[in-house]
């Protein structure tokens, strides 16, 4: 099923974890939608202007998935809201920046890129179609290990 020109419901719901688990991981109606939205108003835009795959390493995960991979409870993945995303040959920080001012978007963090790898971390974006917050932040960790946002 497509989502939008570039993207399919598979590259959301695909997941080895789920495989090996045996997990359903099968967005509903309202999921659906979500899936949808977030391919209209950010991820079909941001393949129109790189003209490149943007790869989803994390799209859409049902409760029990999210679960065994120990997401946060209140993860945007859960509605078919979020999608964790890279574009090979574009930097992360370039491309969280473009999606901040190009883009309609409730949550956008620069998760573990280390100023150095230009491939390193990856990007997470979510889109509601509520109100969005526009919360754009950095993902790191500190000496200890525990996982710090900053705002961006």
């Amino acid at each position: 099923m497509k989502l939008s020109d570039n993207f399919s419901l598979n590259e959301f719901t695909k997941s080895q974890t789920a495989l090996r688990n045996d997990i359903n991981n099968t967005p509903n109606k309202t999921q659906l939608n979500n899936l949808k939205a977030l391919c209209t108003h950010v991820l079909q835009p941001i393949r129109d202007y790189y003209l490149r795959p943007v790869i989803i390493s994390s799209g859409f995960r049902c409760t029990a998935l999210n679960k065994i991979i120990g997401g946060s409870p209140t993860s945007q993945h859960t509605e078919g809201k979020a999608a964790d995303i890279e574009i090979w040959g574009v930097r992360n920080i370039e491309l969280s920046d473009w999606i901040h001012t190009h883009c309609t978007y409730d949550q956008l963090i620069l998760e573990f890129y280390d100023g150095v790898n230009p491939n390193s971390g990856w990007v997470h974006v979510s889109y509601t179609d509520g109100e969005n917050r526009y919360q754009y932040k950095q993902a790191t960790r500190n000496e200890k290990g525990k996982v710090v946002y900053t705002l961006r």
